[in-house]
């Protein structure tokens, strides 16, 4: 007979550009989702029964993740002893390559631990690359893990742009003072997708920064004139493409086509149609950066180039 389930917490990366997003797919489509490969690799450890990764978070198709995180449950046959969390990561990252999917860490949790509704908040980072005229200027390594949006409109003096923002083509100060207006609890409907699944639009940003970051390999004198930024943004959970729409609000901000008065009267109307789909940020840029519980911490992990080693 076999012994009792043994429950895992497991912190997981992935470079999503190959993927329909980290949720279950069917296996005939053409591209599927990031849990279909966490199962696949899970049944080549031979367990007593089928074993199903719970997901903390959703992300979508070509949006990344430095450490998202599951709980899993893993029964084993007659006298075989529960996994150890080194075996455990050892074991699932042997049977994930070639796929850009790396297991961080995996720990035993109690039976009544749940990845999704025990997290305590999330942060996603979002990436931006500023001084680009055209895409070709984006360092190779940067493709996909990135936004390179347009600068402001003409009608702003050059002048006045880097006296706002230095070298930056967007105006920084701007985009902050907008960003203020988004923290704190709000009905944040207007910047949720109107596919979005009925739920209640109330959410709580901790917190919403933009700061400067450093290029993937820090190789800032190959490419001088660019600049990359990050949007960091926290909260306990997120509508459908909350964080990708706040984001292409503030990037129309900085390119004064919307005022930061006007980005709180969107919020204000608490309408999803108000801002169009255009308005989105695209996913390449988007990162889940952490996800964080009350006794495990969060795997934070910030150095950007291991997501890469597979791709």
């Amino acid at each position: 007979m076999a012994g009792a389930p043994a429950r895992y917490l497991v912190f997981f990366q992935y470079f999503g550009t190959r993927y329909s997003g980290v949720m279950e797919t069917k296996s005939d489509q053409a591209l599927v989702g990031v849990q279909n490969y966490l199962e696949k690799a899970a049944e080549q450890l031979k367990p007593a029964a089928p074993i199903k990764f719970h997901i903390s978070s959703r992300t979508d198709s070509g949006v990344h993740a430095l450490a998202n995180a599951a709980h899993l449950d893993i029964q084993r046959g007659p006298g075989r002893a529960p996994f150890t969390g080194p075996q455990l990561v050892q074991g699932l990252n042997h049977h994930l390559r070639p796929q850009p999917i790396c297991i961080l860490s995996a720990q035993r949790v109690s039976s009544t631990f749940h990845a999704r509704f025990c997290a305590l908040s999330r942060t996603y980072i979002y990436r931006l690359l500023l001084g680009c005229a055209h895409r070709s200027q984006i360092p190779v390594f940067e493709r996909d893990l990135c936004w390179a949006p347009p600068g402001g409109p003409g009608s702003m003096p050059r002048a006045l742009s880097q006296a706002l923002c230095g070298s930056s083509p967007l105006d920084i100060p701007a985009m902050r003072e907008a960003a203020q207006f988004l923290l704190g609890t709000h009905d944040f409907s207007t910047f949720s997708s109107p596919q979005a699944e009925a739920q209640s639009p109330v959410r709580t940003l901790q917190q919403l920064q933009l700061q400067p970051s450093p290029s993937l390999l820090g190789q800032h004198h190959l490419h001088r004139g660019l600049e990359f930024w990050e949007v960091r943004v926290k909260s306990k959970s997120f509508l459908y493409r909350q964080v990708r729409r706040m984001v292409g609000a503030l990037v129309a901000v900085g390119q004064a086509r919307l005022s930061p008065a006007g980005l709180q009267e969107l919020l204000a109307l608490r309408d999803p149609r108000a801002l169009p789909p255009s308005a989105t940020a695209p996913p390449g840029g988007l990162f889940l950066h952490s996800v964080h519980y009350r006794h495990t911490g969060g795997h934070v992990l910030i150095n950007y180039s291991l997501i890469i080693n597979n791709y």
